[in-house]
């Protein structure tokens, strides 16, 4: 399954983010106390006084966007290409026919067979995120099931 867009917060996001705390900056600057930056810019008291020790500790600088949260990703931006298309093929074109099911553990497997790269079943779903797929569940099914009386028992009920 794929997301309309990767998830997360983008490039835009961050750096409209990063123009209400450097607006908060300039009214720190003019006099104004967390609680008015805060009702101005319409944020949490919290994140004004927090803005606030940035800024009267670091200046405006301070309050500048970091860049995007989270560690480095181990696969270049080639590889994770290369990673959509596989993941764009489906699970069968890579051996797993049992079903089309796209998991954490089979995404981990994958990176691991192709770029060598190691990732935990929940690395691998977050990698999956970020290139906007969805990690599916395979149905669990009783070892004993019996599909013909599973049908007979649909029929009649």
């Amino acid at each position: 399954m794929r997301y309309a867009d990767g998830g997360g917060l983008t490039a835009g996001g961050r750096q409209r983010r990063e123009a209400v705390r450097l607006e908060a900056a300039g009214l720190f600057a003019d006099g104004l106390g967390p609680p008015e930056v805060a009702r101005r810019l319409r944020v949490t008291l919290k994140s004004a006084y927090q803005w606030h020790q940035l800024w009267r500790d670091g200046g405006g600088q301070a309050l500048a966007s970091r860049g995007p949260d989270g560690s480095r990703c181990r696969l270049s931006p080639r590889c994770l290409e290369k990673l959509a298309a596989y993941l764009e093929q489906g699970p069968a074109a890579h051996g797993w026919d049992e079903d089309q099911v796209w998991t954490g553990a089979r995404v981990a497997t994958l990176t691991g067979r192709k770029f060598h790269v190691t990732y935990s079943v929940s690395g691998a779903t977050r990698l999956m995120h970020r290139l906007g797929f969805t990690p599916q569940v395979p149905a669990r099914r009783a070892a004993e099931r019996d599909e013909q009386a599973v049908a007979a028992w649909k029929v009649v009920t």
